[in-house]
């Protein structure tokens, strides 16, 4: 993999941050932050998924791969958090700085799965809930499912696969919102629609899978997003996971275009699975 050739990236995108809208009677408002954090607004709390607000992916934020794009929602603009969904330990999607920094200003409830929260207690979040696949939680306000995935986890080179991954199954008012986490393609997302039924949203990665001789087994392409999309039955789908940090050898853009080509080879209606804008939120009514 070190001996790929990347494709050049821009060094920084500026765009201007926004405020998050109000939920003015809607069942949810989803804004993406960047990479795999979303802010999902309900009556019911606000969630936030996989929050990364530091400047580099990698330990201590010393190290790894630097950020390109800036946050969407400043982090002293966030809305009350209630609930963080941490999908597993990587350190693109548990970051430690920003999980300390909801900690000391909102003491949200943290769901994850088995054997996170040691790593989670250590920032000074004190409400962590594992949870193992198909498993619901317990603490929070709303429904909660912890769904399968196909991917791994690991810090360092020592703890490889000793916690869990996996992604979310939400349901606040009335709407049913599916967040993926990180994933490959597999069966899963068949089991995740006859099991737990219909998904008004679905969340899912599009980026970081080339070459795929090396990614396929943990990354889905643009192709096999679309494919999980019709896979779940999915009402609407919002790519992520793309843009933001570098971590393959693709370029840019190449998620967004690939996305594009794989819905029209797979006759999905562009307005079906796409990407929000830097000032867009999605507003989901029932």
């Amino acid at each position: 993999m070190l001996l790929e050739r990347r494709v050049r990236w821009p060094s920084r995108i500026d765009e201007a941050p926004r405020r998050p809208e109000p939920l003015d009677g809607a069942n949810a408002v989803v804004t993406f932050i960047g990479h795999a954090t979303f802010l999902i607004q309900t009556a019911a709390g606000t969630i936030l998924t996989d929050p990364i607000y530091s400047q580099r992916a990698g330990p201590m934020t010393l190290i790894g791969p630097r950020r390109v794009r800036q946050p969407a929602v400043r982090f002293a603009d966030l809305l009350p958090i209630s609930i963080v969904l941490l999908s597993h330990d990587h350190y693109d999607h548990c970051d430690l700085r920003t999980l300390r920094a909801l900690a000391r200003r909102f003491d949200p409830i943290v769901v994850t799965p088995l054997g996170n929260s040691a790593l989670v207690r250590s920032t000074g979040i004190r409400r962590v809930e594992e949870l193992d696949w198909w498993e619901e939680a317990r603490m929070p306000p709303m429904p909660i499912t912890l769904t399968p995935a196909h991917h791994f986890s690991a810090r360092t080179p020592l703890d490889r696969n000793r916690a869990l991954w996996g992604g979310f199954m939400v349901t606040a008012g009335g709407a049913r919102i599916f967040f993926a986490g990180h994933t490959a393609y597999r069966a899963c997302f068949r089991d995740i629609r006859q099991r737990l039924g219909s998904i008004d949203l679905a969340l899912l990665p599009i980026g970081a899978y080339e070459p795929r001789w090396f990614m396929h087994a943990i990354h889905m392409n643009p192709f096999e997003a679309v494919q999980a999309h019709l896979d779940l039955e999915v009402s609407e789908s919002i790519g992520m996971h793309f843009g933001t940090f570098q971590l393959t050898t693709e370029g840019i853009d190449e998620p967004v275009r690939g996305l594009r080509d794989a819905c029209q080879s797979k006759d999905v209606a562009p307005a079906r699975f796409r990407t929000l804008h830097f000032d867009e939120s999605l507003r989901l009514r029932r």
